[in-house]
């Protein structure tokens, strides 16, 4: 399942051990190599401020209700995983980030994204176009392989008629199906009724 960055901040973390929650998500710390998130930073009253980080491997479920872990004892520290550690001092955020084609043509900006709810690997983002070309398209969803690379300050996609022409086929999708509802009724001419109504 897809979900949105968005969707994923303030909800809640339980725990099986005590069955309340211990806290909720503040910010997910994505890697830039793979562009999966690896740890979810966390907020509330069971989390302490050293340890307030929750690694994505200890957590057991995610659902409607929330993401499930063993117990409070799964959130780490800063530099309890160096791994995690390192991510964390590259100081990288993927919202705001601008994105351009190799081109150098300016698409917009990052203003969210997609993860697969099962292991939490991006799938998606979510640009927010320019003023100028917002009057015609508002946003782009840019594909994980569209992507070519990524730096401090950019995106850099293959190409924008490609992202352009996916999403035309998309939105030219004609549904292949019959409305019983809206097939003319026997005895019934629209004719008839646009005469009665002259």
């Amino acid at each position: 399942m897809l979900v949105y960055r968005s969707r994923l901040l303030n909800v809640p973390v339980l725990s099986v051990q005590t069955g309340a929650p211990v806290g909720f998500i503040t910010e997910p710390i994505v890697n830039p190599d793979n562009l999966k998130i690896i740890a979810f930073r966390l907020q509330g009253p069971l989390v302490d401020r050293a340890n307030n980080l929750l690694a994505v491997e200890s957590i057991r479920e995610y659902s409607n209700l929330g993401m499930v872990i063993d117990s409070v004892e799964e959130l780490i520290a800063d530099d309890d995983v160096v791994k995690i550690s390192d991510i964390l001092k590259l100081n990288f955020n993927l919202i705001n980030l601008k994105v351009e084609t190799k081109k150098g043509s300016k698409l917009g900006h990052v203003e969210d994204y997609t993860v697969t709810s099962e292991d939490f690997v991006i799938q998606q983002l979510i640009v927010k176009r320019p003023t100028l070309k917002s009057f015609l398209d508002p946003e782009l969803t840019i594909s994980r392989k569209e992507i070519v690379e990524i730096t401090d300050y950019k995106v850099i996609i293959k190409d924008e008629e490609k992202v352009l022409k996916a999403r035309a086929e998309k939105e030219d999708f004609i549904p292949n199906f019959v409305n019983p509802f809206r097939e003319k009724q026997p005895g019934f001419s629209p004719s008839e009724t646009e005469q009665e109504e002259a």
